[in-house]
């Protein structure tokens, strides 16, 4: 059978504890799935049930393999599977081996939603103050946003200047609001889509303003990011329905990231910084974007609407490099 004795298996699989015992029992490898170094036992602790991950944990030779420089148990960690992680140090699984950017798993879930999942022996390291006042960012600002439903909006969140210093940057007039009721009552149907894209909406919150745009990506667009950050930071995200969040930094009018994927995990040469700020915000790319920018809106309506402003951006080539 192809797969090492996994062909078939997709995610929702690895909660069907009898599927995979069977599978284990008759002919698939615990140490290796599919092509690669890939491993059942980290796609167990990234979707699966706890009793899979027991299950595959008492069957590998090393609890604490690594895939791609990281334990299953980091993986758990990441997505924010609790009982799978659980389930992992039960098994024998390292809390203190040390992973991206010097975290190690029982550190960095003092910062997450769970931080009794490892007690700190005696002498451990703790989170520093200043650690700890990023995870109190994180969770009140999360919070406050609630369930944001975003896919295809485009947003701006910029520090340091208000809605009406980022209109005249961007030499935006106001829209009629008749029209911009119709505009939103109707989902667009009825528009012009190349004339409506111009359009954004722009608020202030504590901090900075935010430019959005429910059903596109303009506040994004490299010419709109340059004319934002003009001596500040600029943080933009288009939530692609297609392909998912993709996030870009404007600094001083000057791109410094691109194609960056916002609530997602760190990456292996990420810094504490980094992996904490990335830990803190997973699967929230809106709560990432502007707690990066430094933005501390009190509740979702910078981003759900309505804005402070709807206005229109001139004719422009916003895609100029």
């Amino acid at each position: 059978m192809t797969g090492h004795g996994w062909g078939g298996m997709d995610y929702r699989g690895w909660k069907n504890h009898e599927e995979v015992r069977r599978r284990l029992d008759a002919w698939a490898d615990p140490e290796r799935f599919g092509v690669g170094r890939s491993r059942p036992l980290h796609r167990a602790a990234l979707s699966g049930s706890p009793e899979v991950v027991a299950e595959l944990a008492r069957r590998v030779a090393d609890v604490d393999a690594e895939e791609e420089g990281v334990t299953a148990l980091w993986e758990a960690l990441m997505s924010r599977r609790t009982e799978n992680a659980r389930a992992l140090i039960a098994a024998g699984a390292d809390p203190y081996r040390v992973g991206h950017g010097g975290w190690t798993v029982a550190r960095l879930s003092l910062a997450g939603p769970d931080p009794d999942l490892v007690p700190l022996e005696a002498g451990r390291p703790g989170l520093t103050d200043a650690e700890r006042a990023v995870a109190d960012e994180g969770r009140r600002l999360t919070a406050a946003l609630g369930d944001c439903c975003h896919d295809g909006l485009g947003l701006a969140c910029v520090a340091g200047i208000d809605a009406g210093e980022a209109v005249r940057r961007l030499s935006a007039t106001p829209v009629d609001p008749e029209f911009m009721a119709e505009l939103t009552e109707d989902a667009l149907s009825a528009h012009d889509l190349d004339e409506d894209m111009r359009i954004v909406g722009v608020t202030t919150v504590p901090g900075g303003c935010v430019v959005t745009q429910p059903w596109g990506y303009a506040p994004q667009q490299p010419v709109v990011m340059r004319l934002l950050s003009e001596g500040t930071l600029a943080y933009g995200l288009y939530a692609n329905p297609k392909s998912g969040n993709q996030g870009c930094v404007f600094r001083d009018g000057v791109a410094e990231g691109g194609d960056l994927h916002p609530g997602g995990g760190p990456d292996p040469e990420d810094g504490p910084r980094e992996v904490l700020f990335s830990y803190v915000h997973a699967y929230h790319a809106i709560a990432y974007c502007l707690a990066y920018a430094g933005l501390r809106p009190t509740d979702a309506r910078s981003v759900l609407g309505p804005p402070d402003h709807w206005v229109r951006l001139p004719e422009r080539d916003y895609w100029a490099q």
